[in-house]
């Protein structure tokens, strides 16, 4: 588990390889896309943990009929 304040790791790695290797092109590329990566599971992660959403329901439909076409217009009354 990382104990150290963010600075303080910054200057540990700066004396383990260099301070120029840390502020290379590459590197802040690899960087930018472990950021994006991470942000994006986590997203994911969560979205699947939420129940599911159909928006189709928040909004009429036009796909419904105009009259009932049930051999029962006024509907059954009759035994099972």
């Amino acid at each position: 588990m990382l104990t150290h304040a963010p600075a303080e790791v910054v200057v540990t790695l700066q004396g383990l390889v260099g301070g120029s290797v840390l502020e290379s092109g590459p590197l802040r590329v690899l960087a930018a896309f472990v950021t994006i990566n991470t942000v994006m599971y986590s997203a994911l992660a969560v979205a699947k943990i939420l129940p599911k959403v159909y928006p189709a329901t928040w909004f009429p439909s036009s796909n419904r009929r105009a009259e009932d076409r049930s051999i029962y217009p006024e509907g059954w009354d009759g035994e099972r």
